[in-house]
């Protein structure tokens, strides 16, 4: 056989085999015997002239990324879903999808394990044969944007590289589309990882899903191909990636399009497709036409939670119908078609040896839970939160006592009951609560209605580690590298000072009521290069390279990053700036509505009020924070040192709808519901789910549903679309 005949021939055995192994868990060949194969095609693929294409079994592992990972735009938003816990929540949202549907027209499901894992998109593109070729890999980061790690997709052998159109046409598939599924690390891989961390001395992971994330985003590739990560596919969309032209040595050279939306009818049948061309899919699915069988296959699915290869944490719940899910369409957080439904939190027996005392950026103190070490759902839980002191009160929970310890939703770990038998016997000291903040001494508040003891000092160093935390992260000002490790040296802390078994999110100045010792763990140090989240402009590249572990690519990334964060909309300002009850839509609606950080500056409380969503106490929340000297300082600095955006497009309003309620249902003609939303709101309405008698107007569109038969009962207005486009005429 001639040497190109048996290259190509031991690429496409190769290929078959890692299929086998890979995907469907069914290996014929030996390691031995794979490997001779692989290693004989690298020896043909030296030894030939020819360039060897991209997608080559021996081309997965490359080199890293020369620039650090990349900002890409997803095609659309990567949107977290809405989560249930009991039978109750699942009925209700199922009543909620049929009430939105007409009544003639059934509604199916499609059941999936929810995958404990991180999200990816892949975007595939048809290479010069029509075949399917992976193009770029996408992390979800904000939703909005994601990080290209397509360096090290490539080396996870359950994605395929290439699809043949031969495949693309039996499955009934386009040569260019969009793949998410969930990226997770199998049990066996994660416990071979952390034996090999503990060899070289190093800490072990936490779980399989932290592990995952950090693999997906390590720079070396060849670390990524070492530690097995696997795909689990489950949705396919519409994509216009194509090749452009093929770079030297068969590379991909390719020009990102629009697309994200449903590819195929049904989600049942993206599935299937998606196994056909050779994704491993999920392992077990059903749809089902009520939501009774829904609970039924929650409840056969939870027993084998155990018995799986790799961990999840629920069931994903997905209305099945594409056409079905349009009509819905999203909340500003979530899809109104799906649900994951989690699983009852796992638990564990262990022993309260003390409680530190947390402040938080906003100045609330926390207590949390010191605990003997136990072994919980695949974590190694040392920390749990007891809320406040009404929720110690209402465990009567003492130090020493042994307690029951659940992660609630599978991720924060939380006291649940006190445990008392013969071998658990009570404990004797009593908890309790600082007077003072543990590290400003600042004498602590509880606001009248309230239950949180909070420190009142904007200025405490205990509140900055958090405050920087929210500041940089993904939903924020999005500045990556900027984490806990590197927050931490900046504060003038070393590497070793922060090996905590703590909550990650809540590790900040603490006082330890289980002995006399106070501890301010991560507030800044003599040493801190950092007081305040403005000087994170004004960093340095020398700054920073005389941290631990910090080289000048990885200082200027994050210098990269920090500068292209000064890009920011006011909204993401505002929302990094952590005013109490200010979450992303408040912050969006005062940047819309006033345009300007001064103009909001300025606004007095009933200014405030009157903006939809904004109520009395948010509004002065607000109104108390730029009134506060130390604040306005702030906003100085972030102006005039950072350059951050201070303005916004002002949303065009008018008080000609002032206090009319709408609610919309069905489809209209010609306006999205969405566009319809901001033309009310815009001329002064409010628009809400649900019709209620508080309502005004129901605008209603084709196949109105339930909403406009309650409406119709409460004797509520009816509008159609040209009946609403008049009466907003008439309020401009």
């Amino acid at each position: 056989m001639a040497a190109a005949e048996e290259i190509a021939h031991l690429r496409e055995e190769i290929r078959h085999h890692e299929h086998l192994y890979y995907v469907l868990d069914a290996p014929v060949l030996t390691d031995a015997e794979y490997d001779a194969r692989y290693n004989r095609l690298k020896a043909l693929e030296a030894a030939s002239s020819d360039p060897i294409p991209a997608d080559s079994p021996t081309q997965r592992v490359g080199g890293k990324p020369k620039d650090g990972f990349q900002k890409v735009p997803h095609s659309r938003p990567m949107l977290s879903l809405d989560n249930a816990y009991n039978d109750a929540d699942l009925r209700a949202w199922d009543q909620r999808v049929r009430e939105s549907l007409p009544a003639s027209e059934p509604a199916r499901y499609t059941c999936e394990l929810k995958l404990d894992g991180l999200s990816l998109a892949l975007h595939y593109g048809p290479d010069k044969d029509g075949n399917a070729t992976l193009l770029r890999g996408l992390t979800r980061g904000d939703g909005s944007v994601g990080e290209d790690v397509t360096s090290n997709v490539r080396t996870i052998k359950s994605i395929p590289l290439t699809i043949p159109a031969a495949k693309l046409a039996a499955a009934g598939l386009p040569s260019a589309f969009e793949v998410r599924g969930e990226c997770v690390m199998p049990q066996a891989a994660f416990l071979k990882m952390n034996r090999d961390r503990e060899a070289a001395g190093q800490a072990p992971a936490v779980n399989p899903r932290n592990a995952a994330a950090g693999t997906i985003r390590t720079l070396e590739p060849n670390i990524v191909a070492q530690r097995r990560l696997d795909f689990y596919a489950y949705f396919l969309l519409t994509s216009h990636e194509s090749l452009s032209s093929f770079a030297e040595g068969g590379g991909p050279a390719f020009v990102l399009g629009t697309g994200g939306e449903p590819l195929l009818p049904s989600q049942s049948q993206s599935l299937t497709a998606l196994a056909a061309v050779g994704f491993r899919a999920n392992p077990r699915t059903a749809t089902v036409s009520t939501i009774d069988d829904v609970i039924t296959f929650i409840n056969q699915s939870e027993p084998i939670r155990d018995t799986l290869t790799f961990d999840i944490d629920g069931i994903v719940i997905k209305l099945d119908a594409t056409q079905q899910q349009r009509r819905l369409g999203f909340t500003g957080k979530a899809p109104r078609w799906a649900i994951a439904y989690k699983f009852a939190a796992r638990a564990g027996i262990t022993q309260l040896k003390g409680v530190l005392f947390q402040v938080g950026r906003t100045g609330k103190v926390t207590p949390v839970a010191d605990l003997d070490p136990v072994f919980i759902g695949g974590t190694t839980v040392s920390r749990a939160t007891l809320h406040n002191a009404d929720e110690i009160a209402r465990l009567g929970v003492r130090i020493g006592d042994f307690v029951s310890v659940e992660r609630g939703g599978d991720v924060i770990p939380k006291i649940t009951t006190v445990v008392e038998d013969a071998r658990h016997p009570r404990g004797t000291e009593e908890i309790d609560f600082p007077t003072h903040c543990p590290r400003c001494k600042t004498a602590l508040v509880r606001a009248e209605g309230e239950v949180d003891l909070r420190c009142v000092n904007a200025s405490c160093p205990a509140r900055l580690e958090e405050e920087l935390r929210h500041f940089a992260s993904r939903g924020v000002m999005n500045i990556e590298g900027l984490g806990e490790a590197l927050i931490a040296q900046l504060l003038g802390h070393t590497l070793s000072e922060q090996e905590s078994p703590g909550l990650p999110s809540q590790s900040v100045s603490s006082i330890d009521v289980g002995s006399a010792e106070a501890e301010s763990t991560n507030a800044p140090t003599a040493k801190a290069l950092i007081h305040s989240i403005a000087d994170i402009y004004t960093l340095t590249k020398a700054q920073l390279l005389t941290l631990e572990r910090i080289g000048e690519k990885t200082a200027d990334a994050v210098l990269a990053e920090i500068d292209r964060s000064r890009k920011a909309p006011l909204a993401r300002v505002l929302l990094g700036l952590g005013i109490r009850h200010v979450g992303e839509r408040t912050a969006k609606s005062l940047a819309d509505h006033f345009g300007s950080m001064d103009s909001l500056m300025e606004a007095t409380v009933d200014e405030l009020t009157a903006i939809n969503d904004v109520g009395p106490k948010v509004a002065a929340t607000v109104h108390d924070f730029f009134q506060n000297p130390t604040n306005r300082t702030l906003i100085d600095r972030l102006r005039n040192e950072a350059k951050l955006e201070m303005s916004a497009e002002k949303r065009v309003t008018t008080a000609q709808l002032a206090g009319l309620t709408f609610v919309l249902t069905g489809t209209l003609p010609t306006l999205p519901r969405d566009a319809a939303k901001a033309l009310i709101e815009a001329a002064g309405g409010k628009v809400s789910g649900s019709v209620s008698k508080k309502t005004d107007y129901l605008v209603a569109g084709e196949e109105a549903g339930s909403k406009l038969d309650k409406a119709q009962a409460l004797e509520v207005k009816i509008l159609d679309e040209p009946a609403l486009l008049a009466l907003l005429s008439q309020a401009t």
